[in-house]
Order: C-alpha cells, then structure tokens, then sequence
C-alpha cells in the first residue's frame, strides 16, 4: 500500500525527524487559510506517485490569496491516473544543500537497503544513470541493524560539512521507522539543509508491505488502496487475488508461488500472462468466479490451468473446476498440468468429463499456452489484413 505525502511525513516525525509545518486543504479556502497562519509556502498535490512537481502539482505562494490560486489550479489534475482531491499546504524552507535518502527492500540480498545521495531533490533514476557514482548504498543485515556508525561508515568520503553527524542520525533514525513499520520504501527527496544549519525532510514516500497491514490497522487507515480495475475489484469481492496484466495467456492456479512460477514459465517460452488469479485451497467453491474473471479479460488466447496438490487435493480443485466449466464452458485453447496429491483422481476426471489429457509438466502447459497464443495472434492480424 502507498502511502501520500501528508500521511507518511507523519512516521519521521515519530522517528525524530524534522518536518515543515503544515495543514491539509481539500478547498482553495482551506489552503488560503492554512497560508495565512504558515506565510510562504509550497502547496503540494497529495497523490501515491512521483513527479508531481513536472505535471503541474507543485506551487509556490507568498500569500494566502496566491496559495489559493495555486490549489485552484492543482485540485482536479490528474497525476499518474490519481485525480487530485487535497493538497498539503507547507511553510516553505530555506534551502541551503539538498540530499537523498531511502531505505529500501533489496531484491538482489532479501534485505533492506541504506541509498544516499549528494543529488537531493533529483529524480534517483535519473542520479543513477548519469552520475552513479553519486549513490552510496549500505546493505543491512537484519540481525545486526543500521545505527549512526554504519551510517558514519557509509558517508565516509562525502563532503557534508557540518551536516554529516546530523545526516547520519537522519539515516538511523530512518532505518528504525522502515523496520517498526514493516516498510518496502521510506523515502526522503530532498532532505534538505536549511540556512540555519537544520535538517529537515521535505517530502516522504512510504509504501508498506502488503502481507504486514494486518499488524498496522490504525496506520493502513491513513494510506491509498492501489487503484483496481474492474476485474481486480470482482477478485477481491469474491476473495480471490486477481491481478490485470497486459498479456494474452491466462494463468489459473492454486498457491501464490506456483501462480508465479507459471507466469514466469509463460514468459520464458515467450508468452505474455494475462493475469495473476490465485485461487488457494478452496477452489472448488470459488472456481466458477475465478474461471470467468480470468476468461472475462479482453485479449486471452489461451489459458494454463496449473494445479499441484498438497493441502488441496487435485481431485477437490478439479471437481470444482469441472462443475464451473459447464456454466462458463470456454472456447479457446486450455492447456492442464495436474501433480501432487489426488492427481490421478483428477487426471481421470478431466478425460472422462472433458476428453482431455493435461501435458506432462509445468513448463510443456505453459510452452504450449504460449504457442497458441502467438498463433491466434498471427490469425487475427491476417485475417484482420484480407
């Protein structure tokens, strides 16, 4: 879950770190009134994504009156799919030096990362292609932590001036709200220091781990619910992990990692999955759902039915998907792979009621779901070009 600006600035403050002062405002009169007790200030575009300052979503004002200029002009844009429904009205900061900070998940160690750099107030990506060298990076281990001297350790080298003890503490204090909040990103861009020697944040992006809102009810009240699509909605209506992809092979399994590891199969043979649609252990109550969702996304050319038995038994996921077949009865290529406990059962199910046999493995399903795929497409693009 994506946390806005307004909602996430909140955990440094919590963690020690220094903050503007500011209100939220939903109306220009509330943001003109928020200036008139801050005095200049930035009104901000309160949306879960970047770049808010290049669409148009990031002003300046010296007074009320420009403060609700601005916010006129702001509510109502649309940021990266969001329409904007309120804006942070912020004191605004004398700047002296901008920096970056980040604590991130790391894909290539399964553990958290320490980013910093000199580049504040840049787009990292950008920082990292043009000046890599500008990025320090601290991998932690967990069970040992990150505190003020690994921090020390990694600014070594920097010229930071005064700012260096200050700047260490800020990245302590920073990997300590990224672990008690269950963080995938805690952000800082700019960290900025101030004419008058401060150190103060002047913007916060935090996303949280799905898996750990349950542990965080009051803090996941606060955050932005990714924007679902209509399937997706149906999917978590019905208590079915669905996720819309643009792809054109559909994927029906039981079990996230095997879910997964299927997509991941399709690609490898050159398919585009259409869709994440995990259906876990009870299938058999959910499989007519879950077949149409996977069937209702425009574009699929074929599908991969991929069920291994272990709490599920194949035989119960089948029977499910059976009795689902008939009512929504599919009329493009389908491809089974079955193993694990009940496989037999289920293996004999699916030739008596459908005639049909699954392929020998995972990886001949989803090679042959690929190839049916391209070859519909190939079909429709000729057919689309007599």
């Amino acid at each position: 879950m994506n946390f806005e600006e307004h909602a996430a600035k909140p955990l440094l403050t919590a963690a020690g770190i220094a903050v503007p002062e500011s209100r939220l405002a939903r109306t220009p009169e509330e943001a003109a009134e928020a200036a008139r007790d801050l005095g200049a200030v930035v009104v901000k575009a309160q949306v879960p994504a970047g770049k808010r300052g290049k669409a148009g979503g990031i002003k300046t004002a010296e007074c009320a009156e420009e403060a609700k200029a601005a916010a006129e002009k702001i509510l109502g844009l649309e940021i990266a799919g969001h329409t904007v429904e309120k804006v942070l009205v912020e004191e605004r900061s004398d700047i002296a030096r901008e920096f970056y900070a980040a604590i991130l998940n790391d894909p290539a160690t399964k553990g958290p990362l320490v980013m910093f750099s000199t580049e504040g107030g840049m787009d990292i990506e950008d920082v990292a292609e043009k000046t890599p060298g500008a990025i320090r990076q601290a991998k932690v281990d967990i069970r040992q932590g990150f505190g003020p001297e690994d921090a020390q350790a990694m600014l070594e080298g920097l010229d930071l001036g005064d700012a260096r003890d200050g700047i260490a503490d800020v990245l302590a204090k920073l990997y300590a709200a990224y672990r008690d909040n269950d963080a995938e990103l805690l952000e800082i861009n700019p960290l900025v220091v101030t004419a008058s020697g401060g150190l103060v944040a002047l913007d916060c992006k935090f996303v949280i781990d799905d898996s750990a809102l349950k542990r965080h009810r009051e803090l996941a009240a606060t955050g932005t619910p990714d924007k679902l699509t209509e399937l997706e909605a149906r999917g978590e209506e019905a208590g079915i992990k669905y996720i819309e992809l643009d792809g054109d092979v559909g994927v029906l399994a039981n079990g996230a990692g095997l879910t997964m590891t299927t997509m991941d199969v399709i690609r490898h043979h050159g398919g585009r999955p259409a869709n994440f649609c995990e259906i876990g252990g009870d299938a058999y109550t959910k499989a007519r759902t879950a077949l149409e969702m996977v069937l209702d996304k425009p574009g699929v050319r074929s599908l991969v039915v991929n069920f291994c038995g272990a709490f599920a038994r194949c035989d119960v996921m089948m029977e499910g998907l059976l009795e689902a077949w008939d009512e929504v009865r599919p009329e493009l290529p389908v491809f089974f792979s079955i193993a694990g406990t009940g496989d037999e059962e289920a293996i004999e199910m699916l030739k008596r009621k459908l005639g049909m046999d699954p392929l020998p493995d995972m990886d001949a399903a989803c090679q042959a779901a690929a190839e049916a795929a391209k070859k519909a497409a190939a079909a429709e693009a000729a057919k689309g070009g007599a």
